[in-house]
């Protein structure tokens, strides 16, 4: 079946103007520019204040660059093959229409064919990398082949090509190392130790301080930088193609996980329309692909447009989008979604699709719930220690007195009790209801801090990092999507053990996750218990967070009581 091109029920009006966009050499020259003069002026004022020379100060960022630029894709090279089961290819081993389709666009955009790795996993994944664009690697998942229709295919990995041709590559190493660079003149400042009397103590920390929120500034700004040239793969995609639909199609696929439809499918679902949010129908989500070896299908087929609005409203909608979007390379998907449709439209096609629909109400009371249950214990916390060390600088006393300690008792009293508040809020209710993941990712009142409990039915179709041999999480695939499946236990070493010892044994089964469905802003559900035929895995976090918030009411009350 074919993804249709155009799933608007609006006619094409009068082709708009694309989505402006910065212009991409001026931006990139500027920003690069901008960001390594306030290195090279930062620099200059360590060199003057401390006694680490200027050349010292300049050499510690250029080696740090070069080292980085230069071993950073050898080093992947290593891991990759090593680690996450890749084989390079010959380009005749690609899909033929596939290695057409690269060759046009090499030959056109003149430079050298990538040199393509394929990672044997059933999750997509497609990404890039290397020193400048003859040297390129582009990587794919054997998932994202099976997943995908041929044009939604080339696509993808034309907008990996777009990388290439714009150089993101170097450039982006290059915005990448300022951020580096400040963090390490903050590290070697705060270590830094003079012989004698330390007069350059004060303008070292202040300037260490300083450096400091450089780092932080600096990381922001490398972020935005990503998401604009993210923007520009987007549009490269959509013009060499002539199709920017299929690249959102694409990205509705393995961002949101949506499965499409065959036209006599569209009506309906196993065990009910996906309409009703508690159906026990199956599965959720995500972004990973399909084994069609072992599904039996593909995630082919024209995709609900209402099933694409109400999934895209949570990137619109939820006040937590636009945070986790501050803190990502990659913009939402939903933006991305609209720059592709006006694309679209500019190239006289339809739009992929409108988002138009009106916002029923505000989310920012559950936003600011969400953010206060989360930061309470760490709020408490932190009181409690400024209230005994304000009291130790009061009474000049080295020893507090035995009040200080009650007080200190009382706050990890708090601290246990708002921490146990956000334990239950976080793992809400024992009520798993029976869900799919197209309904799970209609929910618009979720968030990392709020979850839905569900049980899903679907099949292991690959590991959450494609191809890690240790990889813990998975990827799950029902009849109405695909979606990432985190496994989390108390001690990290337990999650390593399991993803190279037992994780196997779930891949390509039939499984029944019972967990909490979150949103950060990939959809995924937090694993409580994993079945499998006779296999069974429980995840002990929940229980662990219990325990340790018990732990800290208990303790301080039995502190309290003994400093009566």
């Amino acid at each position: 079946a074919q993804i249709s091109g155009n799933i608007s029920s609006s006619p094409p009006s009068a082709a708009p103007r694309s989505i402006a966009l910065p212009n991409l050499y001026l931006s990139s020259a500027s920003v690069l520019f901008g960001m390594y003069a306030v290195v090279s002026l930062f620099l200059i004022t360590v060199a003057q204040f401390t006694g680490l020379t200027a050349g010292g100060a300049l050499l510690i960022g250029l080696a740090v660059m070069v080292l980085q630029f230069w071993l950073g894709p050898v080093f992947t090279d290593l891991s990759l093959q090593w680690l996450y089961r890749l084989r390079w290819v010959d380009p005749s081993e690609l899909p033929p229409h596939l290695k057409v389709f690269m060759s046009q666009v090499c030959q056109k955009e003149n430079f050298h064919f990538p040199r393509m790795g394929i990672i044997d996993d059933g999750a997509p994944q497609a990404f890039t990398y290397g020193h400048h664009p003859n040297n390129a690697r582009i990587v794919i998942s054997r998932g994202l082949i099976e997943l995908l229709e041929k044009e939604e295919l080339e696509s993808v990995v034309a907008h990996e090509m777009g990388h290439i041709v714009h150089w993101d590559m170097l450039i982006m190493t290059a915005a990448q190392m300022i951020p580096l660079v400040f963090y390490y003149i903050y590290r070697t400042l705060i270590r830094m130790r003079s012989r004698g009397r330390d007069k350059s103590a004060p303008y070292r920390y202040m300037i260490a301080i300083g450096a400091y929120i450089l780092y932080i500034v600096s990381e922001y700004v490398v972020l935005w930088f990503s998401r604009i040239r993210e923007y520009y793969a987007d549009r490269f995609s959509g013009e060499v193609t002539g199709q920017p639909d299929k690249l959102a199609s694409a990205l509705v696929k393995i961002g949101y996980g949506l499965a499409g439809q065959k036209p006599d499918e569209t009506k309906k679902e196993r065990g009910g329309s996906d309409a009703v949010g508690l159906q026990p129908l199956g599965i959720f989500d995500s972004k990973t692909a399909n084994i069609l070896a072992l599904s039996g299908r593909s995630m082919g087929g024209t995709i609900d447009p209402q099933a694409i609005k109400d999934v895209a409203k949570w990137d619109l909608w939820n006040p937590w989008a636009g945070f986790y979007e501050l803190h990502s390379t990659h913009p939402l998907i939903a933006k991305r979604l609209m720059m592709l449709s006006q694309l679209s439209q500019s190239l006289g096609r339809g739009p992929y699709i409108d988002f138009n629909d009106e916002k029923p109400e505000s989310y920012w009371d559950d936003f600011f719930v969400d953010v206060i249950v989360f930061f309470l214990p760490s709020f408490t916390f932190l009181a409690g220690l400024i209230y005994f060390f304000a009291d130790l600088l009061k009474k000049k006393n080295l020893l507090p007195e035995t009040g200080a300690y009650q007080y200190l008792a009382l706050f990890f009293i708090l601290f246990g009790v708002s921490y146990l508040v956000k334990v239950l809020y976080s793992y809400a209710s024992d009520d798993f209801a029976p869900m799919n993941i197209r309904a799970l990712l209609k929910k618009i009142k979720v968030s990392a801090v709020h979850p839905v409990p569900c049980v899903v039915k679907g099949r292991i179709i690959g590991r959450g990092v494609p191809g890690l041999l240790f990889s813990e999480d998975f990827i799950l695939q029902d009849d109405t999507g695909i979606i990432f499946l985190d496994y989390q236990q108390p001690l990290a070493f337990v999650d390593f053990f399991f993803g190279l010892l037992k994780a196997g044994r779930f891949q390509g089964q039939d499984v029944e996750v019972k967990g909490w469905y979150r949103r950060a802003p990939v959809p995924y559900i937090e694993i409580r218990e994993l079945r499998s035929g006779n296999e069974r895995s429980v995840c002990y976090n929940y229980h662990a967070k219990i325990v340790v918030a018990v732990l800290f009411i208990v303790g301080g009350m039995a502190w309290f009581a003994v400093m009566l």
